[in-house]
């Protein structure tokens, strides 16, 4: 048997067909373990080493399957023998086509696995390939019900959070997207995909310091808030830094610190301020998201060999190793500041599931807005309307009905309106929108 397995280390087995080439290290004989969940989030350089051990321990020993659209065999050795951590296989699965995803072969490796790792590439090949297919549903079902780890690097991590940033249309960059936050490039979607519970409302990007991406990722929050009404909240990590989230919602900052100025930042608009929306954000204009240089709050922590430095994600204000700054655009200008800790108090879950539940569409819009919620036909509903001034140009009271309603638009001037939805027992969520001619 230790001969056998001696000739699987020295010559992976190699699988081919049509439509995906699979690369295996290990033992073939599965073994069902425990794992104890959590993800893991790689900034798209060289992979950190103690961050891997951190993913490959939380699989106990079980069976460890890399997913990518792109590439061959690179992780297997790595993962099998090179850090230390005893796993029962490695196997790397290149899919070639979206017709891959009804591989009944890869069905199966993912109901086997304890551990699933998304290599860099290109997300949109990710996104196309496996969003509402088999894949993405074993794979939050292996999340949901057999608690396996999860992680990425790169395009890997672009897939992680409930937004993400699709590069359907290729990527952009923070100059691009600063100076008109609706370029084509800017596609921002959140079509349910990869389900984790402590990244929801959450978007993810990758490369953070080399090119600069803290405009793009600005640009990103903006839309999220503009064009779906929810205060969404951002994790970026350096090229060489990665970010490790147990069950407990704990995210820890693995990098090669301080020797190397490797940082994870946690990203939000600033609920502390009245109002936080955007001053201007519409097409073919240079977005503007200052309030006074305190737009949004981000909290810079530096990565460590041990992950000694945290943030907690129950409620996005409690950190250790870290500072907080005030990040700002003006006019497609980025600012980073030295900020003060945040104070305002975290939406519980129930509000946010009331808020994750609500779409505006089409925004921009013209004439007719509609507003759906399966909430609409469950609670009673306060609508009220405001101009950018904070005037009230619309109340109403919206009875139990149908999930949708339509809102007339045409009377009101061009311009950014703030649409309050007050739930019976709930507080009032807001949401903005862009009237255009």
């Amino acid at each position: 048997m230790k001969k056998a397995l001696f000739i699987l280390l020295l010559i992976p087995a190699y699988a081919f067909s049509q439509n995906y080439t699979s690369y295996f290290t290990g033992s073939s004989t599965d073994v069902v373990t425990n794992p104890t969940g959590g993800i893991c989030i790689m900034g798209g350089a060289t992979e950190d080493d103690n961050a891997m051990r951190w993913f490959l321990q939380r699989a106990n020993g079980g069976d460890v399957l890399v997913l990518r659209a792109s590439g061959s065999n690179g992780y297997n050795s790595y993962l099998y023998s090179e850090l230390g951590v005893p796993v029962n296989s490695v196997e790397s699965i290149v899919c070639h086509n979206a017709a891959a995803s009804n591989a009944a072969y890869l069905h199966q490796k993912i109901n086997q696995a304890e551990a699933i790792w998304f290599a860099g590439g290109d997300q949109w090949k990710y996104v196309s390939y496996w969003r509402n297919t088999p894949i993405d549903s074993l794979v939050n079902k292996a999340i949901r019900e057999r608690n396996i780890v999860v992680g990425g690097t790169s395009a890997g991590l672009a897939i992680m959070g409930q937004y993400y940033f699709s590069a359907q249309n290729g990527t952009v960059t923070s100059e691009e997207a600063l100076g008109n936050p609706y370029n084509s490039f800017v596609t921002v979607d959140s079509t349910a995909f990869i389900r984790n519970e402590h990244l929801k409302s959450v978007i993810t990007d990758s490369h953070f310091d080399d090119p600069d991406r803290r405009g793009r990722l600005v640009v990103f929050l903006s839309r999220i808030l503009t064009d779906y009404g929810v205060r969404g909240k951002a994790i970026a990590c350096d090229e060489y830094t990665a970010v490790c989230i147990d069950t407990t919602g704990i995210a820890r900052v693995y990098g090669g610190g301080p020797n190397f100025d490797d940082n994870a930042y946690f990203i939000q608009p600033n609920c502390d301020l009245a109002d936080f929306s955007p001053e201007i954000c519409s097409a073919l204009t240079p977005l503007t998201w200052n309030k006074g240089g305190k737009a949004l709050k981000a909290y810079q922590v530096k990565g460590t060999p041990g992950g000694q430095n945290s943030f907690d994600l129950n409620d996005w204000k409690t950190g250790a190793g870290g500072q907080w700054l005030h990040w700002s655009v003006n006019e497609a200008f980025f600012t980073s500041q030295n900020g003060d800790p945040l104070t305002c108090s975290v939406t519980s879950v129930a509000d946010d599931d009331i808020t994750s539940t609500i779409q505006l569409y089409p925004n921009p819009v013209t004439d007719k807005l509609t507003v759906s919620s399966r909430i609409f036909n469950a609670r009673e509903c306060k609508v009220e309307v405001f101009n950018g001034q904070g005037q009230k140009v619309k109340t109403a009271i919206r009875h139990r009905s149908e999930n949708e309603m339509q809102l007339d638009t045409s009377p009101y001037t061009a311009g950014i309106y703030h649409l309050v939805l007050t739930f019976e027992n709930r507080p009032s969520v807001a949401f903005s929108f862009i009237r255009t001619e």
